[in-house]
């Protein structure tokens, strides 16, 4: 069975000694599960079965086309993270991909560093392999950021409206504590919300 901290990355390409690549480079870093598809059919079956963290989908694949594949995996299952991956790179491939909402795009051939940054940046952006108090602890501080900046308040600011310390507030938007019951109650009144609300909107 998977370790639970680990990544689930899922890789759709035709190329066989490619798909062994990837599961060659990726055993190696120990952070990983890896599962690789050769048909897009393979790789749905695959997401109802165990939906992956991250997606690496070739888009030049003979008959199948990655952005129909994209399309697919996009409306199945929103929010779900992709990475294209690519040898025929092109500008106007990278524009039309970033309208398509992934990621990010690795053109072929690329190095273990790239590969290794652009998954550590999906893992970072979405908050992959952390266990489910850290995932709460970083959903609630990001959550908490984003009502005080769209009220302009600084730090500060909120200090004072709830009667906690700024270290005290930085310290939860960062993650790195969760507020007792007390703190959080104070900063869901300081925004005018019930605490439900708050928990409701970072989708934990």
């Amino acid at each position: 069975m998977p370790n639970e901290s680990w990544i689930d990355v899922a890789l759709l390409d035709d190329d066989p000694d490619f798909r062994t690549y990837i599961e060659d480079l990726l055993a190696d870093e120990g952070a990983y599960t890896v599962r690789t598809f050769a048909q897009p059919e393979e790789l749905f079956a695959g997401c109802e079965d165990r939906l992956p963290d991250i997606v690496l989908l070739d888009m030049k694949m003979g008959e199948a086309r990655g952005d129909q594949v994209l399309e697919q995996l996009q409306a199945r299952w929103p929010g779900l993270c992709v990475v294209i991956v690519t040898g025929y790179p092109s500008l106007e491939d990278m524009r039309n991909t970033f309208r398509m909402k992934v990621f990010d795009y690795l053109p072929k051939p690329f190095t273990l560093a790239q590969l290794r940054q652009t998954l550590k940046s999906a893992a970072d952006t979405f908050h992959f392999g952390k266990s489910p108090q850290e995932l709460l602890r970083a959903r609630l501080g990001a959550r908490i950021k984003v009502l005080r900046a769209e009220r302009n308040w600084s730090l500060k600011d909120l200090a004072q409206s709830t009667g906690l310390s700024v270290s005290q507030i930085s310290s939860i938007e960062r993650g790195a504590h969760m507020p007792s019951i007390e703190s959080f109650l104070a900063i869901a009144r300081a925004f005018e919300k019930r605490p439900s609300e708050v928990l409701a909107s970072i989708d934990f």
